[in-house]
């Protein structure tokens, strides 16, 4: 069978409707939910992140670019966010590369005090509007691993990303996801794995998405394969 007939053998009747892919910059969420939105014919909503006008600017100077940055990602993220409420008669799947709540973990990790509690109060009374995921992907790396594919990309703006940024980043992302009880979560360690050029790596962490009877946290290391 080819990688596409063996994945749509694996998903049986699941359930399963809307999964969340998420891991910090560089982890390969976007590719993951390409990767899934081609073998389950699904719907993909992707982050759009290059829409930002202040993104460059943050990665030149943090310290000041950080407020409006976060803002207008959080606006962007409400408004698509938003509309997956309405549904796809044409897909039984829909993929996200990344869940509304994220946008608190680089909140509190850029913003200084006076604009984390505007930024706050912004939230407190928008956040209740999103429909949550049926499953959430964390795909937790090293921050070596997630240096080398910011480097692999090479987008011109993510040059200037420090390493020390990073390290903050990946610890806030753990954080977060190991206390996280909002929706069922799989915690899947990806500093290893090759889920684009490894076809049975691929077929592994597709297979451990869809098993059933899930635990509310469950966590999945790859069994490397040559």
């Amino acid at each position: 069978m080819t990688t596409r007939e063996t994945v749509q053998a694996l998903i049986g009747e699941s359930e399963l409707r809307y999964i969340a892919i998420e891991g910090a910059i560089g982890v390969g969420k976007t590719t993951l939910c390409q990767l899934l939105g081609s073998s389950l014919d699904a719907q993909v909503v992707l982050e759009q992140f290059e829409e930002n006008p202040f993104l460059k600017d943050f990665y030149r100077d943090p310290e000041r670019y950080a407020f409006q940055t976060q803002i207008f990602f959080l606006l962007t993220r409400y408004k698509q966010q938003r509309s997956l409420s309405q549904a796809d008669l044409f897909h039984r799947f829909l993929l996200t590369d990344y869940i509304f709540e994220k946008d608190k973990i680089f909140a509190y990790l850029n913003l200084e005090d006076e604009e984390l509690k505007l930024y706050e109060t912004l939230v407190s009374t928008i956040e209740h509007n999103i429909v949550q995921p049926d499953l959430v992907v964390y795909l937790q790396s090293s921050v070596p691993r997630l240096m080398l594919n910011i480097k692999r990309r090479g987008r011109s703006y993510e040059t200037s990303m420090s390493e020390e940024y990073m390290r903050d980043l990946n610890e806030a992302y753990n954080y977060y996801f190991f206390r996280y009880k909002a929706t069922p979560l799989l915690i899947v360690n990806a500093a290893e794995i090759d889920f684009v050029g490894n076809e049975g790596q691929y077929v592994d962490l597709v297979r451990q998405i869809f098993r059933p009877n899930r635990a509310a946290v469950e966590y999945y290391n790859p069994v490397l394969k040559k």
